[in-house]
C-alpha cells in the first residue's frame, strides 16, 4: 500500500501498502484504482512473506519473479524509481487512470503542463493502448508501469479516443520529471480546511497538520488516493486521533498494531471524502476515522484493498514488493474485497458540497470546549 521515514538499507520501511499503487503518480498525479482481476495460481504463487533482502537478483530476474509470482500486487522498482516514488517525484506524462470493475480504463486527470496535456489528451477519455497493448488486456498498476517505465526523455506511444465508437488518436509522449501535488489546501467556507491528499509520500502528514491548524472544521479529501507509504497513513492519523489503535496486521504469524501518537490530535470536526479509488493506506486511513468515531465519511464505497506489501531492498539497491498479509481496521474489518462503507453515500448529489453540509452539522453540535476530545466526533444529525 501510492512514506514515512527515510529509506533505510536492508528493509526499507516496515511496511509499504502497495507502493506501486501510488505509481498513480506513476502515471500522473493521481494513482490508480482498479487492478487486475485474475486470480493467484497456486502452482506458481511464492510463500507469503517471503524476504528477498539483499538477494542478488538481475532486474530481469527480479521482473520475472514478479511476473510469475501469483501476487497481483507485487512490484519491481529500481533504485531511482523507489526514491522517486517515496520522495513524491516521478518520471511520467502526467496522466492518471481510473478503472471500473469490467470497465474501459479512462483518464482521470491530467495534470497541467504535462506532456500528456500539451498532447491535447483530456479527463475523461478512453486509454485504449499503451506501447501497443490494449490497456484493457493490463492490470491498472501494469498500465501505470507502462506509462511510467522509463527514465525522463523516453517515449511512450498511447492510443486514446473521446468515447467508445470515436475514432483512436495514436500520440507519442515524451516522459518529463513531474513533482507530484500529494497534498492540495482550499478553503470553501470561513475556517473550514479542504485537504485533498493525493497519495501518502515523504511528509505528507506534516502538511496535514499544517493545513489543518487553526481550523474550526476540516473536510479531508481521500478520492482517488492509491495509498503510498504506511507510516505516512498513521502519522496523518496522529493528526486526528489522540493515540489508540490505527490497524493491525499479521507477518509471519506475528500480530502487529499501528497506533497513533498520542498529544498531537487536532480535535476538530472531520468528514472524510471517498470513493472507488480511494486505496490501501488511504483505506487504511479512512477505516480507522470510522471505527473510532472520529470522521464521519461521505461519499461511495472504497476500492476494497486490504492487503500488505513488504519491500525486500536487492543487492543493487532496487526494491522488490511482494504481499505478506491483510490488515484490519481498530474494529477487526478487513476492506480485501469489499471496501469501506461511507456513513453517507453521496448518490447523485455533489460529494463535496454535501461534505461540507454534513461538517456544518457535525459543527454546530460540537462543544464549544477547544479541549474536546479528538476520538469522539459527534453523529451526523
Amino acid at each position: 500500500m501510492p512514506t514515512a521515514p527515510r529509506v533505510r538499507q536492508g528493509m526499507t520501511l516496515g511496511l509499504v501498502f502497495g507502493a506501486v499503487l501510488f505509481a498513480g503518480a506513476a502515471s500522473g498525479a493521481w494513482g490508480e484504482p482498479e487492478g487486475s482481476t485474475r486470480a493467484p495460481s497456486s502452482s506458481d504463487a511464492l510463500p507469503p512473506g517471503l524476504d528477498l533482502t539483499g538477494a542478488d537478483l538481475t532486474p530481469q530476474q527480479a521482473r520475472q519473479l514478479v511476473g510469475s509470482s501469483g501476487d497481483r500486487w507485487a512490484a519491481y522498482l529500481s533504485p531511482q524509481q523507489y526514491a522517486d516514488l517515496t520522495g513524491g517525484r516521478y518520471a511520467g506524462v502526467g496522466l492518471s487512470v481510473d478503472r471500473e470493475a469490467g470497465g474501459p480504463t479512462l483518464v482521470a486527470e491530467v495534470l497541467p503542463g504535462s506532456p500528456a496535456a500539451r498532447a491535447g489528451i483530456e479527463p475523461g477519455e478512453r486509454l485504449v493502448t499503451v506501447d501497443g497493448t490494449p490497456a484493457e488486456q493490463l492490470p491498472v498498476t501494469e498500465v501505470v508501469s507502462r506509462l511510467r517505465g522509463g527514465p525522463a526523455g523516453s517515449p511512450v506511444a498511447v492510443g486514446v479516443r473521446g468515447d467508445e465508437a470515436g475514432p483512436v488518436r495514436q500520440l507519442t509522449l515524451t516522459r518529463a520529471e513531474l513533482a507530484a501535488r500529494e497534498v492540495e489546501v482550499d478553503h470553501p467556507a470561513p475556517g473550514v480546511a479542504r485537504i485533498a491528499v493525493h497519495a501518502f509520500t515523504e511528509g505528507v502528514a506534516d502538511q496535514v497538520r499544517a493545513a489543518a491548524a487553526g481550523s474550526r472544521g476540516v473536510v479531508l479529501d481521500l478520492r482517488g488516493n492509491s495509498g503510498g507509504l504506511v507510516e505516512e497513513a498513521v502519522a496523518t492519523a496522529s493528526v486526528f486521533l489522540d493515540g489508540g489503535p490505527v490497524a493491525s496486521y499479521q507477518v509471519h504469524g506475528e500480530h502487529r498494531e499501528l497506533t497513533a501518537a498520542a498529544g498531537r490530535s487536532t480535535p476538530v470536526p472531520l468528514v472524510v471524502l471517498v470513493d472507488g479509488g480511494t486505496m490501501s493506506a488511504a483505506e487504511l486511513l479512512a477505516g480507522a476515522l470510522q471505527d473510532r468515531g472520529r470522521a464521519v465519511l461521505v461519499g461511495s464505497r472504497t476500492f476494497g484493498k486490504g492487503t500488505v506489501q513488504q519491500p525486500s531492498r536487492l543487492a543493487d539497491g532496487s526494491v522488490l514488493e511482494l504481499t505478506v498479509g491483510r490488515y484490519q481496521t481498530p474494529a477487526g474489518r478487513s476492506p480485501e474485497g469489499t471496501g469501506v462503507q461511507p456513513d453517507v453515500p453521496a448518490a447523485d448529489e455533489d460529494p463535496g458540497a454535501l461534505a461540507l453540509r454534513v461538517l456544518e452539522g457535525l459543527s454546530s453540535s460540537a462543544p464549544a470546549s477547544p479541549a474536546a476530545p479528538a476520538s469522539g466526533a459527534p453523529a451526523v444529525p
